[in-house]
């Protein structure tokens, strides 16, 4: 009798663990370990626009309709070759509801090399036209290097983006968490960094691609001749300045 009521409360503790890994349970991470959402995502990343000024069009692409309460998040890092301009993003964020956190200050103005990298939290939001499917369209500059006598080019890598999900459904303080096939990570929890939250890094499926961005160099060799250019050019305005000055002073005192 013992071992009959023995195998029935193994019955019972399975049947509730498969419950809880469905979804069907009440801690809210089912998400995390339904495969048709998470093992067909996809995330994309374009470059649009030319020149030194352009736009990051992130997606994000379920294999299902997403829960309702499912918060998902970028984060990209980015080179000292580029930046993004805080102003333009709270511009942004109050125009167009654009949700992005940089991690550090960033000086607008400085070279590529006199700047360091830095890390940017992208909230996604979903796409109303079409279920399962988050975007963000993030604008991103690219900045001055150092002059070269062998390129004029300059090609900077954007590499591929870290996706993380919440859903604050999903209790952190559960024994599951430490079973489950995904990694946590501490990031904001909004783009108010008021808080950090607990988010699960999901691994993609496919092979990341990272894309670049091409910039102009200018030509070190000519260094000399711009430099003497605008100096001659400096000095001679100053002088004709001058005299036109001077001329126009004397006749009004005669």
């Amino acid at each position: 009798m013992m071992g009959f009521n023995l195998h029935i409360i193994v019955i019972l503790f399975v049947a509730g663990l498969h419950a809880t890994h469905t979804g069907k349970g009440d801690d809210g991470c089912g998400f995390l370990i339904t495969s048709q959402l998470l093992e067909r995502v996809k995330v994309a990343v374009n470059l649009t626009k030319n020149g030194f000024h352009r736009d990051l069009i992130y997606t994000v692409q379920f294999g299902a309709p997403l829960f309702g309460n499912l918060q998902a998040l970028l984060i990209q890092n980015i080179a000292s070759g580029m930046y993004m301009d805080i102003y333009q993003l709270q511009s942004l964020r109050e125009d167009s509801g654009l949700h992005v956190l940089l991690d550090s200050e960033v000086d607008l103005e400085a070279p590529a090399y006199e700047s360091p990298g830095f890390a940017s939290f992208i909230y996604l939001r979903s796409d109303s036209s079409v279920p399962g499917h988050l975007t963000s369209t993030v604008p991103i500059h690219g900045r001055y290097h150092r002059p070269a006598e062998s390129r004029t080019r300059e090609i900077v890598e954007i590499q591929h983006p870290q996706l993380l999900l919440k859903s604050d459904n999903c209790e952190n303080g559960k024994p599951l968490l430490s079973s489950l096939p995904h990694k946590t990570v501490n990031a904001p929890c909004s783009v108010h960094n008021l808080s950090v939250c607990r988010w699960f890094q999901i691994e993609n499926s496919q092979a990341p691609q990272s894309i670049t961005l091409t910039l102009p160099v200018g030509d070190k060799s000519l260094i000399f001749l711009v430099c003497g250019g605008t100096l001659l050019i400096t000095v001679l305005s100053n002088l004709i300045l001058t005299v036109t000055i001077y001329k126009n002073a004397l006749f009004e005192f005669l």
